[in-house]
């Protein structure tokens, strides 16, 4: 890749699956044929978004709990809140979900155990770059995400195909770009750089490109409801969005497309650890082979859930649209490195009210 944030994406060799959960080995991903546990279920305390609940209670969350003799209890809220939870020892979490920004602020703070990836075997059929994204100590992206442009193409009148598009004319005072503070804002400091003509970060440049593009913002958005309900609304014709979302954008407003610009897009990955101190060590290792299972995954792609990482899908075109999908596709994301974006936002952030939005 051309610049430093950007690490190499590569995809692993395909192996076979191995029960979790059992010292024997099957080839079925959760461990299928094994006389479940005797006694009273294990409580296994699952921090997530709690978005599509009914879809995780019914395909992931059952199957494993009757399989495992477990009681899975969910705590649910966005990542700054439920990281800010485990900091503060006010949970009992024994996995919890996070973007790869605030999994490195974790990881960073020491909150998360070492896992045995000797007993996540499903580690070997997913794409290199979500198998230890954060290290090797730590737990593997179990879906990864396409930050890209989404755009009215009926309105904007011509055909977008780069992030230097963002400049056009035919998109002044209509489009919408994300906060600095969320967690595709570093993303897009890195693609204001690219925009301008470099090869290799350069922020001072980024910021600069960032401030002559700003009158064209209507607002920077911190959720992703602002960005849908203004595209609907007709106040943006055009912005950089996860691809997951165009789906909703192609509800309200059918002349929708979705560019994965060639210089490429960002992936936006969503990893898995187990806090420190649970006492439920080995049993989380088994959650995280099971949701990284083919059974799991192919569940979860075809509902329009996660983007999958299962490198053993074959998914249809129609089955593929509106996920992120495919070696081909994967390969061209731009990674940034979470250590050097947690060491530099607060600068970042504080050069983007000063420079860009004043």
């Amino acid at each position: 890749m051309r610049h430093k944030w950007v690490k190499g994406l590569a995809v692993l060799t395909i192996a076979g699956l191995i029960a979790t959960g059992c010292s024997s080995k099957s080839n079925e991903p959760n461990g299928a044929g094994n006389t479940p546990a005797k006694g009273d279920p294990t409580k296994l305390v699952i921090s997530t978004w709690g978005f599509s609940a009914d879809f995780f209670n019914k395909e992931v969350y059952a199957p494993f709990e009757k399989e495992h003799n477990v009681k899975i209890v969910v705590e649910d809220g966005n990542n700054a809140d439920r990281l800010n939870k485990v900091k503060t020892g006010g949970s009992s979490v024994d996995l919890i979900y996070l973007s790869d920004y605030y999994a490195q602020q974790g990881i960073e703070a020491g909150l998360f155990e070492k896992i045995d990836r000797s007993r996540i075997p499903n580690l070997n059929d997913i794409y290199d770059v979500a198998k230890a994204p954060l290290g090797e100590d730590y737990g593997p992206a179990y879906t990864i995400g396409q930050l890209g442009i989404a755009y009215n193409s009926k309105e904007v009148g011509k055909e977008l195909t780069s992030w230097k598009d963002l400049w056009s004319p035919e998109l002044a005072g209509k489009i919408t770009l994300p906060n600095i503070t969320s967690t595709s804002g570093p993303m897009i400091l890195d693609a204001a750089s690219i925009a301008a003509g470099n090869a290799t970060f350069n922020e001072d440049q980024a910021m600069a490109k960032l401030k002559e593009l700003n009158p064209s913002v209507v607002k920077y958005y911190s959720k992703t409801s602002e960005f849908v309900n203004m595209y609907s609304q007709g106040e943006i014709v055009a912005g950089p969005i996860m691809e997951m979302y165009v789906k909703d954008l192609k509800e309200a407003v059918p002349d929708t497309k979705f560019l994965a610009p060639k210089e490429g897009g960002y992936a936006i990955m969503n990893t898995v650890n187990i806090v420190k101190g649970s006492k439920n060590k080995e049993l989380a290792e088994d959650f995280i082979n099971w949701h990284l299972s083919k059974e799991i995954q192919e569940k979860s792609a075809k509902a329009k859930i996660d983007s999958p990482v299962n490198t053993t899908l074959n998914l249809t075109a129609e089955e593929a649209e509106g996920i992120t999908y495919g070696a081909e596709t994967i390969n061209k994301l731009h990674m940034l490195d979470m250590k050097n974006v947690n060491a530099n936002l607060k600068n970042w952030i504080d050069r983007f009210s000063r420079e860009v939005t004043q």
